[in-house]
């Protein structure tokens, strides 16, 4: 089942798409109280699913596809969780400034690190290009989103607090114009990257959230980004160093995870960082995993004045 958020008529609505058209859920569904967001499915768990899977069975899609606009399927997340370094390929690329050249599956753990709600835009959304950076780079990822409350769970136990999987692009800024000027510091260049992370539009997700039904392997995925109908990249989620149900029960030991967070589970190699190409205004990028369709969106006006605040 894949549902959606849209907005159509100045107003926003959760639904389930179908062969381009949508079932608008509060109108197909049976009694009061229907859900008003994805992400309230979700907190209400599976008897809603179960309930919504009989509407997509049953429901006539009035609504074409054509009519409406895709946002992001949890517009605002309560958390936004991204992995640095989960594909070996990509850490060989960027010089083994990631660390550990061969996979460090057996004697490392996963490094994770927060992004803002503010950060999430939807399918087709420009992406804005921030006044602090002049290289901005793109990356595709599989976002795994939570179903149900988790703390300290096994990666066996993982499976079952997941609800589905939607595409992430983890756009980033590699580089920050305020560095000009500073004097010199321990982690400088850490933080650097972590705030080349964090700007308003750079995790667009969707086109959909697919439950996670629908997913026989997640480990066996393709995933393609294109920048202007060229590739850039190329890989399947077996390359994957920590696989999602590790990523999973490493996060929820860490903090209780929530229905409705997103977990961006890394990417692989080909972005921008290691060969100089990086994004230009009006480039298109396109990110397609296999069974989660393509999520396409535009970066930005470059800004005519950059933010050196020193």
């Amino acid at each position: 089942m894949k549902l959606i958020t849209y907005s159509r008529n100045n107003s926003i609505s959760c639904g389930i798409l179908t062969d381009g058209a949508i079932i608008d859920i509060s109108s197909a569904w049976e009694g009061p109280n229907p859900p008003r967001s994805v992400k309230e499915i979700l907190r209400r768990g599976p008897a809603c699913l179960g309930k919504l899977a009989g509407l997509a069975e049953s429901a006539e899609a009035s609504i074409p596809l054509s009519s409406v606009k895709l946002l992001a399927p949890i517009r605002r997340p309560g958390k936004v969780l991204a992995l640095a370094g989960n594909y070996v390929e990509h850490i060989k690329e960027a010089g083994l400034k990631l660390g550990l050249s061969d996979s460090p599956r057996l004697t490392t753990v996963p490094r994770p690190f927060l992004m803002p709600p503010t950060a999430v835009i939807g399918p087709g959304d420009e992406i804005p290009w921030p006044a602090y950076s002049e290289t901005i780079d793109y990356e595709i990822e599989l976002g795994v989103v939570i179903g149900k409350d988790a703390k300290c769970i096994s990666a066996a136990e993982a499976p079952g607090v997941i609800a589905g999987y939607t595409i992430a692009n983890d756009v980033s800024a590699r580089t920050v114009t305020f560095a000009k000027n500073r004097a010199e510091r321990p982690w400088d260049e850490f933080y650097d990257w972590l705030n080349g992370k964090w700007a308003d539009g750079f995790c667009p997700m969707g086109p959909y959230l697919l439950t996670a039904d629908e997913i026989d392997d997640v480990q066996n995925l393709n995933m393609t980004l294109t920048v202007n109908a060229k590739t850039r990249q190329s890989a399947n989620t077996s390359r994957m160093i920590y696989p999602v149900a590790d990523i999973v029960s490493f996060l929820s030991h860490i903090m209780t995870l929530e229905p409705g967070d997103v977990i961006a589970t890394g990417t692989p190699s080909g972005v921008g960082m290691a060969t100089g190409d990086y994004l230009k205004a009006g480039d298109r990028i396109e990110c397609t995993i296999e069974k989660l369709g393509t999520l396409a969106n535009t970066l930005g006006k470059r800004p005519e004045k950059f933010y050196e605040p020193i």
